[in-house]
């Protein structure tokens, strides 16, 4: 059974995505602040944070918003820093979303929201870090190594940490070296049938550069193809 957190100051909205989660069959935990947020998180190491980007600072505590507790969980060491996040926040700034993509967030969902659509999220970016035992177990792709079932990457003798959004966009790409994939077809790569992520794509093609490129400011593995998309590149 995955257990699910879920981080919100409203009562009501826990209540309700508490009710439907767990009818799907989640164990469910709750935190109405940042500070407890992170409590629960090292205590239970839940399998997935459901994360509003405005929370309130108890007296006393120092401020802790939805953005922080997100960087902080990114900076955690070996997988738990891995753990999929989606941000859920009164927010409708893109560039609100962005930056929480930025920070490592695997999809956004805006307020109001339909519980349901909640569920089929989570259960998607679940999908998406549950290896399937009869895929392929690693990709080779020049420096770069992907172990599928350990959910691991090596890149010149490095492991960088890769959020399972950023896993499963790199994923996309080595399996078809210099095929270019337009922006619309990473979405659908990734299980997502939200319209607007297409326009976070860049985000995390920018985060990805910057864990497993020498140089992210001239990248060697994933190519920009201009008017188009991007692509692995197949010459290593």
């Amino acid at each position: 059974m995955n257990t699910i957190l879920i981080v919100d100051d409203e009562p009501e909205i826990i209540r309700i995505a508490r009710g439907y989660l767990e009818q799907a069959g989640y164990r469910v935990l709750a935190a109405h602040n940042g500070t407890h947020a992170l409590q629960l998180f090292r205590q239970e190491k839940p399998d997935l944070v459901v994360l509003d980007l405005n929370l309130p600072t108890p007296v006393g505590d120092k401020p802790l918003d939805g953005l922080d507790v997100a960087r902080a969980i990114r900076q955690m060491p070996d997988l738990t820093g891995q753990t999929p996040i989606i941000m859920l926040t009164a927010r409708v700034e893109e560039t609100d979303r962005i930056i929480g993509l930025e920070l490592g967030a695997d999809d956004y969902v805006p307020k109001p929201f339909s519980p349901r659509e909640l569920v089929a999220r989570i259960r998607a970016v679940l999908r998406r870090v549950t290896p399937t035992p009869q895929a392929q177990t690693q990709i080779h792709v020049g420096p770069l190594v992907m172990d599928l079932t350990r959910h691991t990457v090596e890149v010149n003798g490095r492991f960088p940490n890769l959020t399972p959004t950023e896993f499963a966009l790199l994923q996309a790409l080595v399996a078809e070296p210099g095929r270019v994939f337009n922006r619309s077809q990473l979405v659908d790569s990734l299980g997502l049938d939200y319209v607007g992520f297409e326009r976070t794509i860049d985000s995390h093609i920018k985060n990805l550069r910057a864990k497993i490129e020498p140089d992210p400011g001239e990248p060697q593995l994933i190519l920009t193809v201009f008017g188009v998309g991007y692509k692995f590149n197949e010459t290593l």
